[in-house]
């Protein structure tokens, strides 16, 4: 069962966060530090004439006068507004193409490491939740490294340099600007913590939204037949709703955060106007100086009002950087590791292999049986007896709490597990297409060139050639989302196909033609006894009819084999095999 994200898992998320985990998350994305040099080292020499420019202002304002207003000096203050726009706007670019590339290896990273995680993260984790942190999650470290950061570098420097330049030309009332930074902060601290927890919900939000809006778009046949729009439309206005109340009340913070440092800013230049008028007016502090002071101080307060910016999306990246760094820590499959060893003609042996999801609820116990080659096993039983769940052992899905699974007394975890499943053709009741052609579908997942004429070969094995011909784009047509464009019928055929171009060795039919009408199961048991042939064949059947000739049938019940051997021993031996036959041969 797929679980939901509760704000309990917030909570631990948000006591999880660390800078060093932080700094090791934007090290994996494998930042262009050089990039980030010659950014910094440029945004330097923008700041130098950014600086400049005020203390030409103060001599022309202490100094003015018709005649000191020469070309010479028009050229110097206009070659300096120049250059520092035109280094300003490199070294931005510059820093931003490096958060850019940073968050795009971020995303690789992340999607990456999505296609690789077991089973098993996927079953305890919503479809929407798992985009949410591919998309939205690194969406929101983006704008901290790609948008603000570069702002805010080149604002931390125009304001370190004001700052000296201010002390240098009169510390007094530099102090002024002083006394406000620490009131500042005190106030900011606390709010910034309140972002981070509305920032860390309006995620947890978004996520579960993505999640219900992605089930009901891809189930939309099902709630149609189910008259279930209002069922659907309730869910998705509450979600609304929840990031509505949310969103609102992230709008609350930004409305306090503005008008705080705006309030701080007001206040600075006020007192600043004040003071130096009155320093002026006693003859202490020049009227150029005053003016150089104000042009300064807008150095310093236009990159203060832009942090506000950066803090607020500080503490949201906060957030998303925990549930980046949760997905990132979880274990993957190694595909590559270990033997590879060509199945064919060997024995499959599972021996005493005991398995459970939750350790309280026993799928498998003590399963045991041995496939030799080219034979047909089947298993049959109750829904819910554990005939899927032992074909996802044998996909090496889940691990066996108890037993080994061999092939040829090779344990089949020694096998390289690329090349293992490789080997393994899966054809179940349902059987998946992708959004894309008939092509697209049957050569998924091969590496080798397949030209037209092999594949409608294996089309012709699968007795689907026919139906593919017919079609107006032929291999070209498109199938739709999960294959909607074709019949149930017609999709196990391509599923067939599909198996026949990987050649496999070992091949697992699950209930391929329980959900078929007369013909179209005709037609498919045609193409998978094509398909059998020479190979050593698992099924798991629901129609007895399809498996009265297999080398072998066990029998499952509760997880456990109760019974086992061919059609006419079991039907002696046992009883409840004994009923199924007599139910599905009556008529």
């Amino acid at each position: 069962m797929r679980r939901s994200i509760d704000f309990d898992e917030d909570s631990a998320l948000n006591q999880s966060f660390t800078w060093d985990k932080f700094m090791a998350l934007l090290n994996q994305s494998k930042p262009q530090i050089k990039l980030l040099v010659i950014g910094f080292l440029i945004s330097l020499v923008s700041t130098g004439f950014s600086l400049v420019i005020p203390l030409f202002t103060k001599n022309l304002v202490d100094g003015f006068s018709l005649k000191n207003m020469n070309l010479s000096f028009i050229a110097i203050i206009i070659f300096a507004f120049l250059i520092q726009a035109l280094t300003s706007a490199i070294s931005s670019y510059m820093m931003g193409y490096m958060g850019e590339q940073t968050v795009s290896n971020l995303r690789e990273l992340v999607w990456h490491k999505l296609v690789n995680l077991k089973i098993t993260y996927f079953d305890n984790h919503q479809t929407g939740e798992i985009t949410s942190r591919l998309v939205n999650d690194t969406t929101v470290v983006k704008s901290l490294v790609a948008d603000q950061l570069p702002s805010f570098v080149s604002g931390i420097l125009s304001m370190i340099g004001a700052f000296v330049v201010l002390f240098l030309m009169d510390w007094k009332l530099t102090l002024v600007i002083l006394i406000a930074v620490p009131i500042v902060a005190l106030l900011m601290v606390p709010i910034g913590n309140w972002m981070r927890n509305i920032s860390i919900r309006m995620q947890r939000q978004t996520a579960e939204f993505n999640s219900t809006t992605t089930q009901a778009l891809s189930e939309s046949r099902l709630i149609k037949a189910s008259d279930g729009e209002q069922t659907e439309l309730t869910r998705g206005d509450n979600g609304i709703h929840q990031l509505f109340d949310t969103g609102v009340a992230e709008a609350k913070i930004m409305a306090i955060i503005s008008p705080i440092m705006l309030l701080a800013m007001m206040g600075i230049l006020v007192t600043v106007i004040g003071y130096g008028g009155v320093r002026v007016q006693n003859g202490t502090l020049s009227i150029g100086t005053l003016v150089a002071f104000l042009l300064y101080l807008f150095q310093i307060i236009a990159p203060a009002t832009q942090f506000s910016q950066f803090f607020t999306q500080l503490q949201k990246t906060k957030g998303a950087t925990a549930r980046l760094d949760d997905l990132l820590e979880q274990p993957v499959e190694d595909l590559t590791a270990g033997k590879t060893v060509d199945v064919a003609g060997k024995t499959l042996t599972v021996d005493n292999v005991s398995f459970s999801y939750d350790k309280e609820n026993p799928v498998l116990q003590n399963v045991s049986f041995t496939a030799h080659p080219n034979s047909v096993v089947a298993f049959v039983g109750p829904s819910g007896s554990g005939k899927s769940t032992l074909f996802s052992l044998l996909e090496r899905f889940y691990q066996p709490d108890n037993g080994t699974i061999t092939i040829a007394d090779e344990n089949i975890n020694t096998i390289n597990l690329q090349s293992w499943r490789s080997q393994i053709g899966y054809v179940s009741q349902d059987s998946a297409m992708l959004v894309g052609t008939i092509r697209d579908n049957l050569t998924y997942g091969l590496t080798r060139p397949v030209s037209d004429d092999e594949l409608w070969h294996i089309l012709s094995l699968a007795y689907a050639d026919q139906f593919v011909r017919d079609t107006p784009e032929a291999l070209n047509t498109q199938v739709g989302e999960r294959g909607v464009k074709v019949s149930g019928g017609q999709r196990q055929r391509l599923a067939i196909a599909r198996a026949f171009l990987r050649d496999p060795k070992i091949l697992m039919l699950d209930e391929a033609t329980a959900s078929l009408d007369s013909q179209s199961e005709e037609m498919v048991q045609r193409a998978l006894n094509n398909l059998m042939k020479n190979r050593t064949t698992l099924v798991i059947a629901h129609r007895l009819s399809t498996i009265v000739d297999a080398d072998k049938i066990f029998f499952l019940e509760h997880g456990e084999i109760t019974g086992h051997g061919n059609h006419k021993e079991l039907l002696e031996k046992h009883e409840l095999y004994r009923q199924y036959v007599a139910e599905q041969f009556k008529q």
